[in-house]
């Protein structure tokens, strides 16, 4: 499962989206996978920038063209967000990140 950030780096090509691109070149599309809390994330991050365009390539490229999934949690699983974030000390997003990872029997 790819992180928000790493997503972020490559699409505003950030310090390290060298790094990213590497990433994303050796792991096929179809064994990626990504939150929906990430997407959400990279749109509102997106919009506030003013790259309503990067937005679409990327949901265009990704998920029309693509074969990448998008993975969500129900709502009684925020239960185990909240328990995630007592354990771990993590903040809301990144204890969604895990959670999501653990139900799907993933790495982030």
């Amino acid at each position: 499962m790819v992180d928000t950030n790493v997503w972020l780096e490559r699409l505003l090509d950030q310090e390290k989206s060298e790094i990213a691109s590497r990433f994303f070149d050796l792991i096929p599309t179809n064994e990626l996978f990504v939150s929906d809390f990430s997407i959400h994330s990279i749109g509102v991050i997106l919009s506030r920038l003013k790259k309503f365009d990067v937005f679409v390539k990327f949901i265009d490229d990704l998920f029309v063209n693509g074969q990448l999934e998008q993975l969500s949690l129900n709502t009684i699983d925020l239960i185990d967000v909240i328990g995630t974030i007592q354990k771990y000390k993590l903040d809301f997003d990144d204890a969604y990140q895990f959670s999501v990872a653990q139900k799907y029997d993933l790495t982030i």
